[in-house]
């Protein structure tokens, strides 16, 4: 059937990521075996408002600015961030920062937020939700957070820290999706690309 049709290499993929994460990309490939990458550039600016709504609009946000340059395809945008005592943390700016937030985290539980945001081109259809994660993080040392700073891994993560580092001994326990974490909850996307009819593995 015409449908069975191979993509040729001059049609769009079925679907693109709009995002730059390396982590975002490798979570992708355990559901879906093709895609694109195509980050939205995007400055990471949450709108006033509760966080779970606030980080799904970034998402979509994200997802329209990529579908709005392309002629057919299902863009995927995704943003996460970090909530203690009713801040958000966002990616540190410089290490000193970096340091701050670890500081802050440490021993403590925190929430994850993601928000996963689909968007259908040229047709504008989208779809979007929020995967929020407990965190409680270990009580690691002041020499563990000195060297993680020095290795610069923090300042391109959400709240200066990623879950998989240090063999995952900064964290000491999740409840709920362990991928949302990470910056990809693959439950709610796998749920939102089906329905908009992405082939998946």
């Amino acid at each position: 059937a015409d449908r069975e049709r191979p993509l040729t290499d001059r049609e769009p993929p079925i679907l693109i990521l709009a995002s730059a994460s390396p982590r975002r990309r490798e979570l992708l490939q355990l559901i879906c075996a093709e895609f694109q990458v195509v980050p939205s550039g995007l400055a990471e600016v949450l709108e006033p408002g509760p966080y779970p709504e606030a980080v799904a609009t970034l998402a979509l946000r994200k997802a329209r600015a990529v579908a709005a340059g392309l002629r057919k395809g299902i863009v995927l945008g995704a943003d996460t961030i970090v909530v203690i005592d009713g801040e958000c943390l966002g990616k540190p700016a410089d290490p000193d920062e970096a340091r701050a937030m670890l500081r802050k985290l440490r021993g403590r539980e925190h929430i994850v937020i993601t928000g996963v945001g689909v968007v259908e081109a040229p047709g504008g259809r989208r779809a979007s939700a929020a995967v929020t994660s407990q965190v409680l993080m270990a009580n690691y040392s002041d020499a563990a957070v000195e060297a993680y700073v020095r290795s610069g891994a923090p300042l391109d993560k959400a709240g200066g820290y990623a879950i998989q580092d240090l063999d995952g001994e900064l964290v000491a326990g999740v409840v709920g999706s362990y991928t949302n974490v990470i910056g990809l909850p693959l439950g709610e996307t796998r749920r939102l690309l089906e329905e908009f009819g992405v082939r998946l593995s």
